[in-house]
């Protein structure tokens, strides 16, 4: 597996398998026909409500816990330093796992200050090996110089976002990879073309365009074809013109999912009473 290396020096594999809106019911299933697959970086998330699933495939899938790498989410209602320290051990019982490669705050609201404090204590204490953002955009990231998942796909490149966090040396990681299932990317020209022409599919050239960009990926499927197909981009490589061809296909931010939208702002602040299983 291709890696990256974070700007701590750790290194990070390139490609990784996602489980947003994997049920609890499918889960464990799902990360461990990835695991078997070939993925070794997993992500998760406590909004996710899975994480407890994710641990159970990594205590059953036989690949020893060094080979694996983890990354989850400290979610807005576990902001602040107090809750996000208790929210991270609580992560550690149901991942099953003693530490966490990458933990990422997961939104940029509530007490997120606090939340890296209590990040930056859990690196020292040994219970997580690298830490970094989700969804801050420019103005939010140059406070903290880390990772940060964004939405990134060949309708959202992400340039902007990009051009600053090079000179801190950091990674986007992506998150809707493939777009979310938008039927424009099955049938973009450009991408039907270069998907003949290298005789992959439309998705493994999405993903391609990413990987050859330095961005981590992390598709996710629940069909065993799909994900091992998704993990298949890494034997061949686009152009210098096709990857300038498929540039403009960059669209606008919809402002719909735009973080500065206050409905949107709204939904995620009640997103944890409206979805976390244990409150219904």
């Amino acid at each position: 597996m291709q890696t990256v290396k974070l700007n701590n020096g750790i290194e990070m594999p390139i490609l990784g398998y996602g489980v947003f809106k994997v049920s609890p019911e499918e889960c464990e299933r799902c990360v461990l026909d990835a695991i078997g697959a070939g993925y070794r970086l997993i992500d998760t998330a406590q909004a996710y409500y899975n994480e407890e699933d994710v641990g159970n495939a990594v205590a059953k899938c036989g690949v020893s816990r060094d080979e694996l790498f983890l990354t989850t989410k400290v979610w807005i209602t576990n902001a602040g330093e107090e809750k996000a320290t208790r929210s991270i051990d609580e992560s550690l019982r149901k991942l099953r796992t003693d530490y966490i490669d990458l933990l990422l705050i997961h939104q940029p609201f509530s007490d997120y200050p606090g939340t890296w404090r209590a990040m930056e204590k859990a690196v020292k204490a040994g219970k997580v090996r690298a830490i970094g953002l989700s969804n801050f955009y420019p103005d939010r990231f140059v406070d903290m110089e880390a990772v940060n998942q964004l939405k990134t796909n060949v309708f959202s490149q992400q340039w902007d976002a990009e051009t600053e966090m090079k000179p801190y040396d950091t990674r986007i990681m992506a998150w809707a990879p493939l777009a979310q299932g938008d039927p424009d990317l099955l049938t973009n020209p450009v991408l039907t073309a270069l998907a003949e022409r290298y005789d992959k599919t439309v998705q493994q050239i999405a993903l391609r365009y990413l990987v050859q960009r330095g961005i981590i990926a992390i598709p996710k499927s629940t069909h065993i074809e799909r994900i091992k197909q998704n993990l298949d981009v890494l034997d061949f490589s686009l152009t210098p013109e096709d990857m300038e061809s498929i540039r403009p296909l960059d669209k606008p931010a919809d402002f719909r999912w735009s973080h500065r939208n206050p409905e949107l702002v709204k939904f995620l602040l009640n997103y944890d009473k409206q979805f976390n299983p244990n409150n219904k």
